[in-house]
């Protein structure tokens, strides 16, 4: 099954993907009330036989399909991600044994979640933007202190992730040492739609979920690879995030970035001379087996009202 959150008339509308059309629900109800309700398959069931509406899937306007998450964390999966942005910034790229013992996460900025086909402003004051593939699992059920098995049961789908990165801001936030701020605090892509657990069911190998996804920027392809060579796999996360504190349907959280899969493993040289960052026009595209694709435009930001200090 594929979810979908589309705008009509003004107002949020949940849907089914059935062929090349949607299958619209009743005015109301969003997809977290949905998922909330443990019936998934029986509204799917329900929609496919007597629909509210059916719009063609190219005539709706697809928002995110979970506009606004309780919760938004975004993990460190792939540790090849590390290694390379630790080499782009000339560092060593040998991690420490802690990496391996826990995922590392942050929390998002719910307020900040975009549509598949938004614009996506530039962060204020930022002039090394940057964009991250992911995908993000979204929670079907309330859970905490979970074991493996049960947090990959607890995963009710999965959905594009795009953290958009101001790497300038994010290098003042490492500085300070109390985790991530303003460098991932304007932006976040989901979408375009939620594709359910069970649909991908035979991509499950050991545990590891095995699709390729993909980024362009303006035409040109920057990452192509698969989740299967995460090195810690969502249910290995969810468990790990689930320790004492309660995950909440609608909760998202992203699988880290595919190793090369941002402008700052490909930098080279000096970051305020380099060429590659987003700037207002670029085209940005994510894709991915079964996920769908997003597209968003780049465009300027607001002013930066500066502090006294000149930041």
């Amino acid at each position: 099954m594929r979810w979908v959150t589309c705008e009509l008339e003004g107002e949020e509308r949940v849907g089914l993907i059935v062929g090349d059309d949607v299958h619209l629900h009743d005015r109301g109800p969003g997809l977290i009330e949905v998922i909330d309700g443990g019936e998934v398959a029986e509204v799917a069931a329900r929609l496919r036989r007597s629909p509210s509406d059916v719009l063609p899937l190219d005539k709706c306007h697809l928002v995110s399909p979970i506009p606004r998450p309780p919760s938004v964390r975004d993990t460190v999966g792939f540790l090849d991600h590390v290694r390379g942005c630790r080499r782009a910034y000339g560092r060593d790229p040998h991690l420490e044994e802690v990496w391996h013992q826990v995922p590392a996460f942050y929390f998002g900025n719910p307020s900040s979640v975009l549509g598949p086909y938004d614009e996506v402003p530039m962060a204020p004051g930022s002039r090394w933007f940057d964009f991250e593939l992911e995908v993000g699992a979204v929670i079907g059920r309330t859970g905490r202190d979970l074991g493996l098995r049960a947090a990959q049961e607890a995963i009710v789908g999965y959905t594009l992730f795009c953290d958009w990165t101001a790497r300038d801001l994010q290098r003042l936030d490492t500085a300070l040492g109390i985790g991530q701020g303003k460098g991932k605090d304007s932006g976040l892509t989901l979408g375009p739609w939620l594709v359910t657990a069970e649909e991908i069911a035979d991509s499950v190998r050991d545990g590891a979920l095995d699709l390729e996804i993909w980024a362009s920027v303006n035409g040109q392809e920057i990452a192509r690879g698969t989740l299967a060579g995460m090195d810690w796999t969502f249910a290995e996360i969810v468990s790990y995030v689930s320790r004492g504190t309660d995950l909440r349907p609608g909760d998202v959280i992203g699988s880290g970035t595919l190793p090369g899969g941002c402008l700052l493993e490909h930098l080279t040289g000096d970051p305020d001379t380099f060429d590659r960052w987003l700037r207002p026009g670029d085209v940005v595209s994510l894709g991915g087996d079964l996920l769908g694709r997003t597209e968003q435009r780049v465009v300027p930001g607001v002013p930066v009202h500066r502090l006294p200090s000149g930041f």
